[in-house]
Parts: structure tokens; sequence; C-alpha cells
């Protein structure tokens, strides 16, 4: 028999040496985005390196039989999965190759092994932080592995020789070398104000960069694997379409002509498109776009883009949104302006919508390929998605990060972002925008003031001449189609006053729309409503314990009885408040940040069919707010706000949502959470209190730990704990579990098919279809839930639970209780 060695593969069938060169191709032309082309085309030369060894082959060849079960050679494949070191070989031949040859050359050295090293697990601590190995120098330990482990010795000798020329002649040239220098010091400049460097922004921005050329690898190996594996989905890329901009604007500018205008509004909402159209020929930098609520400024934004992005040879535009309703609504709306059904020309391939918790209905093969990397012109994705590609665990979010390059990033309803990502955020926009060639562009009626922020830890650097609208206080002024009641009582409004207001502005304006804080207080209004209204059908409840299949079939009935002018009230949380396209008579909102009471003026009168809507703020009195810190933060610095306007409305131009009441409303909320903004992480979590912002930057705890240990720290650049970083960041963000609910037939079907389905998680088909009907449940609840016995996991393993149909209500969704034990209740209320 053959040596193992004559033949070394990668995967089954394929040849080492093909998927090496194949990957370091990928990378290269990756990392050219950032001119460091050479760093990636070596790091995906090495970075399946360790398959070299004899130990990884008897593996593989095992595993796939071309190495028989009787032979001396075959190894028990399953006990060694994951156990053959095969990423640290080329990652110590990288460094010490590097690192002996100066610091400067260790520092573009330890970058790119980390890189190597990581792309199995995600990027790897530095100088650990977690709570295990607090202080250690995980970086070290990988590069002084035993080469008896690593293989590298062995690797080297049994390695392609022109394989192995091809790196030793990229490492001793200094074209790498100065190449990525030359970018950490356009990072130190960019971050080095009035002569003094701000370090923590400086080192979370260098992360950034070892983030990126991380991508680049982990996405040319996941591609170059799966095209090999599946070939027919190398058909599924894109192949030059995001050259295809005149294409896209001209089907855009044909609808946008096409649109009648024979309202006031619709004259504004030219007049906005017009502003964005101008400011496309700007250079690339952070700008806003600061339009009231119904100023049409979805297609407005869209409009930059894309003139944007053809006028800077950019590759795609990705639009972030907070929530997947707007995702579904967004990118429909694109979809059917962009992809038209009378042309063949990028029939299905311009738009790609992509979210974790809700996946289209209708996916196919094409797009699920896509999602993967971002490979469209034309992105839809949550921020949730757009924060895990930067600061995710693990390898699948990070995979795109390279994508972000060169593109127009446009931020729908930035004042959604939360508090404690502030500064990472901004950080990681000033970087896309200086270092990666990318336009960002913050979409909001309520632009929050990010560039005001500290410094020191990162504020957005916007381009001179920001704003996109010409004049923004004379469009509000414009637009305003609202008068904004501030009814504050002592002691507070109790439910049923508010309840009989609701009903009143219904009779007199035809509609209203009640937006509370609190799932409870939704569910308390709406059943007040109903039994003294005499008709139930004029009375509408909504929020997140109802599954997106029920949301929508509820609110596509209370927009059906707004366009026929029907009596309706709707009871809704504040999910209405953002991307729902909803015109009412009155809005009664309960008392909370100012943004938020601005978003809900956006769902009263918003089409102008009014001389003017009215929005009824109040302070409700039975309300529990203890879990709901951004709410309560929020409604207090509003009340100072409010105040302030009730004793000098000039102070404020007359407008209680006007710009110049927001920038008062988020100087007091900034301040008020400046010590949240660089997202805190327990001692719960870690065994002491730090932040992620300090953990992917200067990581100063376990930096004096390991000081405290050896005398000294390491003298490399990089100090950060990027995996505990990363674990700590998705850990505090997804606390709920998601529960597939039998909602109406269709849903009964999905949570029997689930139960009758051989092997689940094989069937991604309905998978996504149970997305439909999934409700997100935090631990109190689900803990409720089990303890009652009406949740099932419908494998052992698998964490896909469903709910018994009695605690789900066609009214208020899913239920702690009894749904027959609330209807019960709710017959007697009404006999009393």
């Amino acid at each position: 028999m053959a040596s193992l060695l004559d033949a070394p593969i990668a995967h089954p069938g394929q040849p080492l040496r093909d998927h090496l060169t194949g990957v370091s191709r990928l990378a290269r032309s990756f990392a050219t985005k950032l001119a460091l082309d050479q760093a990636g085309e070596l790091i995906g030369l090495l970075h399946d390196f360790g398959k070299y060894s004899s130990d990884f082959q008897r593996y593989i060849k095992s595993a796939t039989g071309l190495v028989d079960a009787d032979e001396d050679e075959y190894v028990d494949a399953g006990a060694l999965k994951g156990k053959v070191d095969h990423s640290s070989a080329g990652a110590q031949f990288l460094w010490n190759t590097l690192s002996a040859r100066g610091r400067e050359d260790a520092a573009v050295g330890q970058i790119l092994a980390l890189c190597i090293a990581s792309h199995h697990s995600g990027l790897i601590d530095c100088i650990s932080a977690a709570p295990g190995n607090f202080g250690e120098d995980s970086f070290a330990a990988r590069m002084q592995k035993s080469r008896e482990r690593t293989h590298l010795d062995e690797c080297v000798r049994a390695a392609d020789g022109v394989l192995m020329q091809q790196c030793e002649q990229l490492l001793q040239r200094r074209d790498i070398v100065d190449a990525v220098l030359g970018r950490i010091r356009r990072v130190l400049e960019r971050n080095t104000i009035d002569s003094r460097m701000h370090a923590v922004v400086f080192q979370q921005q260098i992360g950034l960069l070892v983030r990126f050329l991380f991508s680049c690898l982990l996405d040319a190996d996941r591609i170059d694997t799966a095209d090999f594996e599946r070939p027919r989905h190398a058909a599924y890329r894109s192949r030059g379409l995001s050259a295809n901009w005149g294409v896209l604007i001209d089907r855009l500018e044909a609808h946008l002509n096409s649109i009648q205008s024979d309202r006031p509004i619709d004259d504004l909402r030219r007049r906005i498109s017009q502003d964005c159209l101008d400011a496309s020929v700007r250079p690339g930098g952070a700008y806003t776009l600061t339009v009231p609520t119904g100023g049409g400024k979805t297609l407005a934004s869209l409009r930059f883009a894309l003139h944007h992005a053809k006028q800077r040879a950019l590759d795609r535009v990705v639009y972030v949104v907070p929530f997947t309703s707007i995702i579904d609504q967004n990118a429909r709306v694109a979809r059917s302006i962009l992809e038209t059904a009378d042309s063949d020309i990028g029939r299905g391939e311009f738009v790609l919508e992509h979210h974790a918790s809700i996946t289209p209905e209708v996916q196919t093969w094409r797009e699920k390929v896509l999602c993967e990397n971002w490979d469209a012109p034309v992105i839809f994705t949550t921020m949730v998605q757009f924060l895990e590609s930067l600061f995710g665990s693990g390898t699948r979010g990070a995979r795109r990060m390279h994508q972000l390059a060169n593109s127009v990033l446009v931020f729908d309803e930035i004042q959604t972002l939360p508090v404690k990502c502030v500064h990472l955020f901004n950080n990681a926009v000033n970087f896309l925008v200086e270092q990666c060639n990318s336009t960002v562009l913050l979409c909001t009626a309520t632009q929050p003031l990010l560039h005001k922020v500290d410094d020191a830890k990162g504020a957005i650097r916007l381009a001179p001449g920001h704003e996109v609208i010409r004049d923004v206080r004379t469009l509000f002024d414009d637009l305003r189609r609202v008068e904004i009641r501030y009814e504050r009582r002592p002691g507070g409004w109790p439910h049923a006053d508010i309840a009989r207001l609701a009903m009143d502005e219904m009779r007199r304006a035809g509609s209203c729309l009640v937006i509370v804080n609190t799932k409870e207080s939704a569910r308390v209004l709406f059943q007040i409503c109903r039994e003294r209204l005499a008709r139930r059908d004029e009375v509408f409840h909504l929020s997140t314990d109802m599954c997106p299949a029920h949301r929508k079939v509820v609110l596509g009935t209370v927009l059906e009885r707004l366009a026929r002018e029907e009596p309706v009230i709707c009871l809704s949380t504040q999910l209405i408040e953002a991307g729902v396209d909803a015109d009412f008579g009155a809005v009664v909102r309960f008392l909370a940040g100012l943004d938020s009471i601005a978003q809900a003026a956006g769902r009263c009168n918003r089409n102008g069919r009014l001389k003017s809507g009215v929005v009824h703020v109040v302070n409700p009195r039975d309300e529990r707010l203890d879990s709901l810190p951004d709410i309560s933060k929020g409604r207090d610095q509003a009340e100072r706000v409010l105040q302030d306007f009730v004793e000098d409305p000039f102070r404020y131009g007359h407008d209680l949502v006007g710009p110049l009441a927001m920038n008062e409303f988020y100087r007091y909320y900034f301040f008020d959470r400046r010590k949240e903004m660089d997202y805190p992480v327990s001692a719960r979590a870690l065994g002491y209190d730090d932040t992620v912002l300090n953990l992917l930057s200067s990581n100063t705890q376990a930096v004096t730990e390991m000081q405290r240990r050896n005398g000294a720290a390491p003298d490399l650049i990089l100090h950060q704990s990027f995996m505990t970083a990363a674990r700590a960041f998705k850990a505090i963000d997804a606390p709920t579990q998601g529960v597939v609910v039998p909602y109406g037939p269709k849903g009964k079907e999905v949570v029997g098919r689930l139960h009758g389905v051989f092997d689940v998680e094989l069937d991604s088909a309905l998978l996504r279809e149970a997305q439909q009907f999934t409700v997100n449940v935090f631990p109190n609840v689900l803990e409720k839930l089990r303890s009652a016995g009406v949740v099932t996991e419908v494998k052992a393993g698998a964490r896909i639970l469903t709910l018994d149909e009695r605690y789900y209500s066609p009214d208020f969704g899913l239920s702690a209780e009894q749904v027959a034990d609330l209807e019960s209740l709710y017959v007697d209320s009404k006999q009393h």
C-alpha cells in the first residue's frame, strides 16, 4: 500500500494543494479591499497547513473510507473528530518566521497567525479574560504548543514544494509587513486627535482590522470547500451584478416618476427624495438623513444609496434595520421595484433578505447560499446580524464582515441602537468609513447624538455638512401633522380612564391607536375596551406574545379597516412604532422616551388626511418598568423635556418632537447613561465586572493580572480577549427561547409535523415555516410553562419547543396561564 501522504487531501476527493491555493486566491481578492492582498494570499496558503500531517491524513481517509478498517493505517475517525490539530502548524510557521525579525514584523506576524489559528473556533483570546484562565497569555501558549502536537516539522517536510516556495517568497518580501503596518498607521492617525491618541478606540479598531482579515480567510475557506463539495452552488454566487447599478437606478427612477402626487404630503416626500439624489454625489463618509415619520425615507434613502454606489463604484448596498417586521416590508418594496417581472435581468438576484429569527417564507437555495456571506448587490438585514458580524462569537457572522467594505451602509431607525452598543458601534462605523472605503447613512426622525458621546471611547465622526436634508427644521414644520398634548396627572391615569379616552377618540376621529410600554397594559386595556364597546370587532390587540403569523393577520385586518374608514381601536406594545405604515386619526402614548413619542406620532394622521391629528401623552398609574430600564430611563429624561416645553415652548420652536427638543432629550438621556455605552459585563458572567469595549481594546484587567503573575506583559500589539468578549456579547444579547405555538389551523399543522418528522434538524424548509409560528419567551415565563408541563421538546437535545394549544389565546397569544381560565375571568368581569 502506498503511503498516506502520497496524495494529501483536504476534504474527500479534494487534494490539499488545490484547497490551499483556491482559498489563497479568494482570500487575496477579498483582502484587496484594504490593499492587503498579499496578506490574504499568505494566510490562505497556510490556514490548513497542518493537514499535511500523517495523523490528519489517517483521520480524514479513515473517515471517508479511503483506508479500510482492517488496514494498519486505519483510525477511529469518530473518536478523533475535532481532536487532530490542523490549524496551529500554519500559524506557528508564520509566527516563527516573522517574530524572529523584530518588533514590527512580530506585530504583523501576530495578526496573521491569529487569523490562521482561529479559523475553526472564532478569534481566540490573546491575553485571556475568561474565568478559567484569567490573565494567561493564550496567544503565546498556542504559538508555543509542542511541535509533536502541531506536527509543524512533519508538515514542512511533507508539504508541496511549489506551495512552500510560494509561502517563503511571500514571507521574504517586505510587501506584506509594509502593507499591514501601513494600515495600522492609518488607524493610528485617524484616532490621534489634537496630538492625543485615543488608545481604547485605536486598539478596538486594530481588533477590527484583525477581524477583517479573519473574515476574508473564513469566507474564502467556506466558499472553496462548498463549491468543491456542491459545484452547482457556485452558479448561485454573484457574477458582477453589483456593477449593474445603472439597471437598478433606471428601475427606481421609473417607479418614482410613476407615483401620482395629489396630496401636499406627496410634494414634501418628493422634495426629500430630491435632497437624497442631490447628496448622492458627495464623497464617502458618515451622513445623517433626518426625516419626520411618514416622509418616505425608505425610497429616498434607497435613491441616495444606489446613485452613490454607482458614483463611487462600490460593491453593494446594505440596509440595516432594527426589527424583522421592517425587513419583511422594506425588502418586499425594494424587490418589487428592482426585480421587475417584465425583465430577466437580475430577477430574484438583486435583493437579498437575511435575518436570524424569521426567515422568508420562500427561500431558494440561491438565497440560502448568499445569506452565508451577503453576496448580493442589495442586502436587507437586522442590527443584530450586523453587530454579530463585527462582535459575535464563532465564525458564521464573522465570515460576512469583509462584505461591509466598499459598501453603502444604510441604518434605518438608528435611534433603536442599544445604548450598551454605542461605543462599539461608533468605532466600527468609523473603521468602515475611514479604512474600508464605505459610506454610512444614519436614518431616523429622531437623530441620536452619536457624534457627541465620549470621544475617548468612541464617537462617530460625521462628514462635514453631514445632514442630507437641506433645511431639517423647515421640513419638520412643513410635515407637522399632529398636535401633541402632554396630559400628565398627579398619581397617574388608571387603565379605565385611558380606555375611556381611547374610545372617545375613536368616536371623534374614527380610529385610535394606544401604544403602551408593557404587554400586561396592552392586555388589560384590550379587555376593558372589548367589554365596554358594543362591537367586539372594533378592538384589536398586538404584542410580541403573538407569533409573527398572528400579528400579520391582526395588523392586516386593522389596516383594511383604516383604509375603509371603519371604526378601530388598536392596543399595542411599541412593536408598531417603527416600520408600520399605519394612519390613525388619534394616538394615545404611554409616557416613554421622546424618541418613542415621536415614532408614535408618526402613526397619527400619517398621510395628512386630517387638518391635524391628536397625540395624547399620558402617565399610567398601574405600570411596572423595573425590568425595562431602556423605557424607564427614557421616560424620566422625556419628562424633563416635556416640563421644559410646558414652561417655554419657544425654546423648542413650539415643536415637542422636532429637532431642537430631540437634541435636548438625547443630551439628557446619553449623559444619564454614559456609563452604560461600553457594553458592561457583570461579574456573574466573568467573575469580575468589565466591559466588552475594554475586552476588545486595552483588556486592562487581564493584562494587569498577567503583569502581577509574570512581572511584565508581552511586547505585542494585540492584548485583546476576542473570544471572551464575543461570548459575553452574545450571552447578554440573547436571553430568550423560541417556542412554536399552534396558532390557527396552519400553526397546529406545523406543530404536528415538527413532532412527526424523522429528523427535524434536517428539514430546513419546515424549520423556516415554523419561524412564522414562534414566540420568543423570557426565562421566567418559560419556567412557568415547563412547571405546568405545557411545553414539549420535539426531539431530545434539539431545543425546539412547542406549546400546548390551551396556552395560546386567539386574542393575546402565548399565555403563562391556561387560556380557558383567562376567558372565564373575562366573562366574570362582564357580569359585574
